[in-house]
Protein backbone atom coordinates (compact mmCIF):
# COMPACT_ATOMS: atom_id res chain seq x y z
CA UNK A 1 0.00 0.00 0.00
CA UNK A 2 1.08 3.72 -1.17
CA UNK A 3 0.95 6.48 1.28
CA UNK A 4 -2.25 7.88 1.01
CA UNK A 5 -2.26 10.87 3.76
CA UNK A 6 0.53 12.30 5.51
CA UNK A 7 -0.36 14.07 9.11
CA UNK A 8 2.03 16.88 10.21
CA UNK A 9 1.31 17.98 13.80
CA UNK A 10 3.37 20.50 15.10
CA UNK A 11 2.90 23.73 17.60
CA UNK A 12 1.85 27.34 15.77
CA UNK A 13 4.11 28.88 13.91
CA UNK A 14 6.23 25.59 13.72
CA UNK A 15 6.66 25.84 9.92
CA UNK A 16 3.75 23.38 9.22
CA UNK A 17 1.74 25.30 6.45
CA UNK A 18 5.14 26.20 4.41
CA UNK A 19 6.40 22.65 4.76
CA UNK A 20 2.72 21.84 3.36
CA UNK A 21 3.06 23.77 0.31
CA UNK A 22 6.31 22.54 -0.79
CA UNK A 23 5.44 18.91 -0.24
CA UNK A 24 2.74 19.90 -2.93
CA UNK A 25 5.54 21.32 -5.17
CA UNK A 26 7.80 18.35 -4.46
CA UNK A 27 5.47 15.15 -4.69
CA UNK A 28 5.28 13.20 -7.41
CA UNK A 29 1.05 12.96 -7.67
CA UNK A 30 -1.83 15.81 -6.81
CA UNK A 31 -2.05 16.19 -2.73
CA UNK A 32 -4.59 18.04 -1.02
CA UNK A 33 -3.77 19.76 1.75
CA UNK A 34 -6.39 20.79 4.59
CA UNK A 35 -5.41 22.95 7.87
CA UNK A 36 -6.56 23.42 11.22
CA UNK A 37 -6.29 27.24 10.74
CA UNK A 38 -8.82 27.14 7.61
CA UNK A 39 -11.34 25.02 10.23
CA UNK A 40 -10.89 27.55 12.51
CA UNK A 41 -11.34 30.59 10.05
CA UNK A 42 -14.71 28.69 8.53
CA UNK A 43 -16.00 29.28 12.32
CA UNK A 44 -18.70 31.65 13.18
CA UNK A 45 -16.90 34.40 14.95
CA UNK A 46 -18.12 33.65 18.14
CA UNK A 47 -20.05 30.48 19.78
CA UNK A 48 -17.89 28.10 17.83
CA UNK A 49 -16.38 26.50 21.44
CA UNK A 50 -12.77 27.73 20.93
CA UNK A 51 -10.75 30.58 23.13
CA UNK A 52 -7.82 31.98 22.33
CA UNK A 53 -6.46 33.23 26.00
CA UNK A 54 -4.18 36.64 25.68
CA UNK A 55 -1.63 34.19 26.93
CA UNK A 56 -1.77 32.14 24.24
CA UNK A 57 -3.76 29.40 25.84
CA UNK A 58 -6.47 27.72 23.31
CA UNK A 59 -8.85 26.23 24.96
CA UNK A 60 -11.91 23.96 23.16
CA UNK A 61 -15.09 23.09 23.85
CA UNK A 62 -17.93 20.99 23.03
CA UNK A 63 -18.90 23.09 19.85
CA UNK A 64 -15.69 23.00 18.38
CA UNK A 65 -14.58 19.73 19.43
CA UNK A 66 -17.63 18.27 17.86
CA UNK A 67 -17.67 20.68 14.41
CA UNK A 68 -13.43 19.43 14.26
CA UNK A 69 -14.83 15.65 14.35
CA UNK A 70 -17.10 16.62 11.56
CA UNK A 71 -14.14 18.19 9.40
CA UNK A 72 -11.68 15.16 10.17
CA UNK A 73 -14.19 12.62 9.04
CA UNK A 74 -14.82 14.71 5.90
CA UNK A 75 -10.94 14.62 5.16
CA UNK A 76 -11.25 10.63 5.84
CA UNK A 77 -13.77 10.60 3.55
CA UNK A 78 -11.90 12.08 0.94
CA UNK A 79 -8.75 9.97 1.34
CA UNK A 80 -10.93 7.12 1.67
CA UNK A 81 -12.34 7.94 -1.55
CA UNK A 82 -9.06 8.27 -3.42
CA UNK A 83 -7.69 11.57 -2.90
CA UNK A 84 -3.97 12.30 -1.44
CA UNK A 85 -3.89 14.29 1.54
CA UNK A 86 -2.22 16.17 3.67
CA UNK A 87 -3.13 17.51 7.22
CA UNK A 88 -1.92 20.43 8.62
CA UNK A 89 -2.79 20.22 12.48
CA UNK A 90 -1.73 21.31 16.57
CA UNK A 91 -2.35 18.45 18.61
CA UNK A 92 -3.49 20.30 21.57
CA UNK A 93 -4.51 16.95 23.46
CA UNK A 94 -1.01 15.38 22.11
CA UNK A 95 -1.40 11.33 21.88
CA UNK A 96 -5.58 12.04 22.43
CA UNK A 97 -5.67 13.93 19.25
CA UNK A 98 -3.84 11.80 17.59
CA UNK A 99 -6.48 8.56 18.43
CA UNK A 100 -8.86 10.57 17.17
CA UNK A 101 -7.71 10.94 13.92
CA UNK A 102 -6.43 6.90 13.73
CA UNK A 103 -10.14 6.29 14.13
CA UNK A 104 -11.79 8.16 11.16
CA UNK A 105 -8.03 7.15 9.03
CA UNK A 106 -8.66 3.81 10.03
CA UNK A 107 -7.78 1.52 6.62
CA UNK A 108 -5.78 4.49 5.12
CA UNK A 109 -2.11 3.86 4.84
CA UNK A 110 -1.06 7.38 7.33
CA UNK A 111 2.71 9.02 7.42
CA UNK A 112 3.09 10.18 10.76
CA UNK A 113 5.53 13.62 10.82
CA UNK A 114 6.45 15.63 14.00
CA UNK A 115 7.24 18.87 13.25
CA UNK A 116 9.42 20.50 15.65
CA UNK A 117 11.15 23.83 16.04
CA UNK A 118 12.67 25.14 19.61
CA UNK A 119 9.74 27.67 21.51
CA UNK A 120 12.25 30.29 21.22
CA UNK A 121 12.63 30.32 17.09
CA UNK A 122 8.84 29.55 16.89
CA UNK A 123 7.81 32.89 19.03
CA UNK A 124 10.05 34.96 17.11
CA UNK A 125 8.24 33.70 14.17
CA UNK A 126 4.75 34.08 15.80
CA UNK A 127 5.52 37.89 16.73
CA UNK A 128 6.79 38.33 12.56
CA UNK A 129 3.19 36.92 11.09
CA UNK A 130 1.20 39.10 13.62
CA UNK A 131 -1.86 37.04 13.07
CA UNK A 132 -1.25 34.80 15.88
CA UNK A 133 -2.46 35.28 20.10
CA UNK A 134 1.57 36.00 21.40
CA UNK A 135 2.48 33.39 23.44
CA UNK A 136 0.72 30.22 21.81
CA UNK A 137 4.19 29.13 19.91
CA UNK A 138 5.94 28.78 23.02
CA UNK A 139 3.20 27.78 25.20
CA UNK A 140 2.37 24.98 22.17
CA UNK A 141 5.98 24.02 21.21
CA UNK A 142 6.44 20.47 22.86
CA UNK A 143 2.79 19.40 24.80
CA UNK A 144 1.75 18.40 20.73
CA UNK A 145 4.13 16.25 20.70
CA UNK A 146 3.01 14.64 24.50
CA UNK A 147 2.44 10.89 23.97
CA UNK A 148 2.25 11.26 20.01
CA UNK A 149 4.08 8.28 17.57
CA UNK A 150 5.53 9.04 14.44
CA UNK A 151 6.91 7.45 11.35
CA UNK A 152 9.10 10.59 10.95
CA UNK A 153 10.36 13.85 12.88
CA UNK A 154 11.56 17.03 11.29
CA UNK A 155 12.89 20.03 12.77
CA UNK A 156 12.63 23.76 10.97
CA UNK A 157 14.58 25.52 13.65
CA UNK A 158 17.27 25.44 11.83
CA UNK A 159 16.22 23.84 8.44
CA UNK A 160 14.18 25.45 5.57
CA UNK A 161 10.56 23.86 4.39
CA UNK A 162 11.72 22.42 1.44
CA UNK A 163 14.62 20.39 2.76
CA UNK A 164 11.95 19.34 5.38
CA UNK A 165 9.79 18.81 2.82
CA UNK A 166 11.92 16.94 0.67
CA UNK A 167 12.94 14.46 3.72
CA UNK A 168 9.00 13.30 4.32
CA UNK A 169 8.46 12.89 0.13
CA UNK A 170 11.87 10.75 0.19
CA UNK A 171 9.74 8.51 2.74
CA UNK A 172 6.71 8.37 1.25
CA UNK A 173 8.09 7.67 -1.62
CA UNK A 174 10.34 4.98 -1.03
CA UNK A 175 7.40 3.80 1.48
CA UNK A 176 10.52 3.78 4.55
CA UNK A 177 9.42 4.24 8.24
Amino acid sequence: MTTQVIVLNGGSSSGKSGIVRCLQAVLPQPWLAFGVDSLIEAMPGSGAGIEFGADGEVSVGEEFTTLEAAWATGIAAMAHAGARVIIDDVFLGGGASQDRWRKVLDGLDVRWVGVRCEASVAAGREIGRGDRVRGMAERQAEPVHRGVVYDLEVDTTHTEALECARAIARSVVSGSR
